[in-house]
């Protein structure tokens, strides 16, 4: 009896070792399962919506709503921000508050990057010339005004100075985080916009293609001014609301100041 007992013990402990051993490797095969992490994701998605990407090129709608599905899950615990963190908070001063810039990635056909923005900092109103653009809000609110460009040709606007160009209102609202991602296209869905933040926060880009300088790809800043009828305006029957007359700026404004600072949230791991 003594040597069945023994020998039910071993068998016990072998049948105990085995069952551990299948434990062990379920959760292995758990881990490899785990999803990636969400900015990896969002690289790794990036990568395939802009692979045939350039200039005035528009992903399909699938691969819009693909990446859009991804950044709408976002929040700053993805990126390793916080509302806490130095570069959020306002000093006091005469100009207006700096912003951040953290870089995520960039390369020629798409870059990552986040803005961070103080309370009552702004991104004056500028444009995207040729891109497709993902914004989404991680935390705080946002006041946005956006604006896509009025096609003079086909009508008979007529401005009433040299410089100016008829632009029509896209946004004028204030985003609260969470909220879904905004997207604009190159000659459509608010081309050109100002971001102006109602409390702290930040707001992920995702540009495709990226500002280049050697393509001609560069970023220009406008002044808006309030929409007046002028000779010849038959299009606009006098209408003003959700109009505006658009200038560009021959530079950047002098109070605007973007600074940078490292990423330390997940790492994206291009392979």
């Amino acid at each position: 009896m003594r040597l069945d007992g023994k020998l039910a013990d071993r068998r016990g402990g072998i049948e105990s070792a085995t069952e551990k051993g299948k434990s062990s490797s379920k959760k292995s095969k758990r881990r490899q399962k785990k999803p990636l992490k969400a900015v990896q994701t969002l690289f790794n998605t990036c990568k395939e919506v802009f692979a045939d990407g350039g200039a005035g090129t528009i992903p399909s709608q699938e691969d819009v709503r693909r990446l859009s599905s991804i950044l709408d899950t976002l929040g700053p615990e993805n990126v390793g921000l916080n509302p806490n963190l130095p570069f959020f908070r306002c000093i006091e001063s005469e100009r207006p508050p700096s912003i951040t810039y953290l870089h995520l990635y960039e390369d020629s056909k798409f870059s990552i990057g986040i803005f961070c923005l103080p309370k009552s900092a702004v991104i004056p109103l500028h444009n995207h010339p040729g891109m497709t653009v993902f914004g989404k809000l991680l935390f705080g609110s946002m006041h946005i005004k956006s604006y896509d460009w009025v096609d003079s040709e086909s009508s008979e606007i007529v401005p009433p100075t040299e410089g100016l160009c008829l632009a029509k209102v896209k946004m004028d609202a204030v985003l609260k985080a969470p909220c879904q991602t905004s997207i604009l296209y190159p000659a459509s869905g608010g081309n050109m916009h100002r971001f102006t933040a109602v409390t702290p926060c930040a707001v992920l880009d995702v540009l495709g293609p990226p500002y280049s300088t050697p393509e001609g790809r560069v970023c220009t800043y406008y002044d808006d001014f309030p929409y007046t009828n002028s000779p010849g305006d038959t299009v606009l029957h006098g209408e003003v609301d959700g109009y505006a007359w658009l200038k560009a700026r021959a530079e950047k404004p002098e109070d605007f100041t973007v600074g940078s600072a490292e990423y330390r949230g997940p790492k994206i791991v291009n392979k």
